[in-house]
């Protein structure tokens, strides 16, 4: 023997959690008047007024700020194992292209790079340098020493002739 009285109103609560969880989600999605750019995070290096900001006459220590805010910026995005996006980035925050050295995105066999640096020379004598990549799982930097002939990082790098 069927019950019939107790399929309506199971039914019934099944409508009424879909509802629910409809409406859970929609009030999880952007509105029309939220921007894009809220919605995800959007690399963007526009230095602001309560951010960091570029001091062409201080010194590395000055900039590291950031250089840091940059490169944490991209590494935040789905450019993060892009070395030539962190420095778009930073040449966007008013850094030098001229100054800078990136090393390769990926290995001699293809695959993506552990560990990518990228650095800005500054001065005569002091370098700003970035890592980030699976070996770090976070964007390091520091102010370091230039090495010979003005270079900043060790090794073979990539033209930046972009």
């Amino acid at each position: 023997m069927f019950r019939r009285s107790g399929l309506p109103a199971r039914r019934a609560v099944g409508a009424a959690g879909a509802v629910a969880l409809l409406l859970s989600l929609v009030a999880c999605t952007p509105s029309a008047t939220e921007s894009p750019a809220s919605a995800s995070p959007v690399p963007s290096v526009s230095p602001t007024a309560s951010g960091p900001t570029l001091v062409p006459d201080g010194t590395a220590d000055d900039n590291l700020p950031l250089f840091t805010a940059v490169a944490n910026t991209v590494w935040s995005s789905d450019q993060r194992g892009a070395g030539r996006a962190y420095v778009d980035a930073l040449i966007a925050a008013g850094f030098e292209r001229e100054a800078m050295q990136v090393t390769q995105d990926t290995s001699t066999v293809g695959n993506p790079a552990e560990s990518l640096q990228f650095s800005v020379r500054w001065g005569d004598k002091e370098c700003l340098i970035g890592q980030v990549g699976p070996s770090t799982g976070q964007v390091v930097t520091a102010v370091m020493p230039q090495l010979a002939e003005g270079r900043c990082l060790v090794g073979t790098t990539r033209s930046i002739d972009w």
